[in-house]
């Protein structure tokens, strides 16, 4: 049997592969052993876990304890209290959490705080569902101290408090510079918006987006077969890089309503970006009702392409092509107006709109296009 330490080193590499977000939160994590608790729980400032719950559970369970643990970490749990009891706010912020982790398909092991009544609710609103449903039972019981958080928060000074709190808002504020990065990647947890107040659509340039989803596929693929030898030895199983070609495609729409200046210079972006990175390949495809050339440009290669077209738009011909002629496709490039016919099938590879104007769109995301 696995020691605890290791167990806990493998799922905190897991967690980082699976869930990249919550895996680097996890990593910051103090991890305490309190064998008087029957599973684990988080306050915000450590985890504590059983060691008996942590033998017996699941590597994918663990994932799902580490996660729920960095969430109360970043959000600035002591901070947002406000004047509400502690342990019942630690409750109510401890069923969001977990709600939200299941919502993102992490694997919740028994004993672990959840409740279908609260699914998709605010810890605020938790709150005071709980708060009523003391009330009820006894409209004293909700200001008694239990016999841990708010007793220990009686006995600290006023500067160990706001200490406690500066350390809860770096750690908030490192939760919200860390998710922007994963917005741009378009990686964000599911419902994670239950937690932060997002707001970064016009803080991110369209160039920042564009070079992110290149980034994002061309990022030589993980395999766990072979792990890591560097890390073996502590019983730590993170991924080995194995350098593969990166295959992109680029689909420019050439109907007569796409703008010669705006395509020259989203050409000259993508070149720029290709430089930045190695061991590429990029089928260049021109299409308006159908389509009219493919070129295939290779590492050093300069991206360049003569347009022909000028009559409407349909984009079932691109999605056809790529289908029939290229394998192992992860990212499409698609610049157009998005004024055409859509496939009705959404392919098994990425998809990025990249036009000027925003329409709603059957599937893929949409980069938006500003005018400077």
């Amino acid at each position: 049997m696995p020691s605890i330490s290791s167990k806990i080193s493998k799922a905190k590499a897991k967690l980082l592969v699976d869930y990249p977000y919550f895996g680097t939160l996890a990593s910051k994590l103090s991890l305490v052993l309190n064998d008087d608790i029957e599973t684990f729980k988080s306050d915000g400032k450590k985890l504590e876990y059983s060691s008996e719950f942590l033998q017996k559970a699941e590597l994918s369970e663990l994932e799902f304890v580490l996660a729920n643990g960095a969430m109360h970490s970043a959000l600035a749990h002591e901070n947002r209290k406000n004047n509400r009891s502690g342990w019942l706010w630690q409750m109510a912020t401890d069923f969001a959490i977990n709600d939200m982790l299941v919502e993102n398909d992490l694997d919740m092991p028994y004993g672990a705080q959840y409740r279908k009544r609260f699914k998709g609710m605010y810890a605020e609103e938790i709150y005071a569902e709980l708060k009523d449903d003391i009330l009820r039972e006894d409209e004293d019981l909700e200001y008694e101290a239990d016999d841990s958080e708010d007793v220990e928060q009686k006995n600290q000074t006023k500067e160990q408090l706001e200490e406690e709190i500066l350390q809860e808002q770096l750690l908030a504020e490192e939760a919200i510079s860390l998710l922007e990065s994963e917005f741009k990647m378009g990686e964000l947890p599911q419902t994670i918006d239950r937690f932060f107040k997002l707001d970064f659509s016009a803080q991110i340039d369209w160039r920042d987006e564009l070079k992110s989803a290149i980034d994002r596929f061309h990022k030589d693929d993980y395999t766990l077969l072979p792990p890591n030898k560097k890390f073996l030895h502590m019983g730590i199983y993170l991924p080995s890089n194995v350098s593969q070609t990166f295959r992109l495609v680029i689909a420019i729409d050439s109907s007569g309503s796409i703008d010669d200046n705006l395509l020259n210079q989203f050409l000259s972006e993508v070149n720029f970006l290709m430089s930045l990175i190695g061991n590429y390949q990029i089928e260049l495809i021109v299409c308006d009702e159908k389509i009219h050339s493919h070129k295939t440009f290779y590492t050093g290669d300069t991206l360049a392409c003569e347009i022909k077209g000028g009559m409407g738009t349909d984009f079932r011909p691109v999605f056809e092509f790529v289908e029939n002629k290229f394998d192992d496709v992860k990212l499409l490039l698609y610049f157009t107006d998005l004024d055409g016919k859509f496939p009705h099938a959404k392919p098994d590879y990425e998809v990025k709109w990249v036009s000027k104007k925003s329409k709603e769109l059957p599937f893929g995301e949409l980069i938006l296009l500003d005018d400077d």
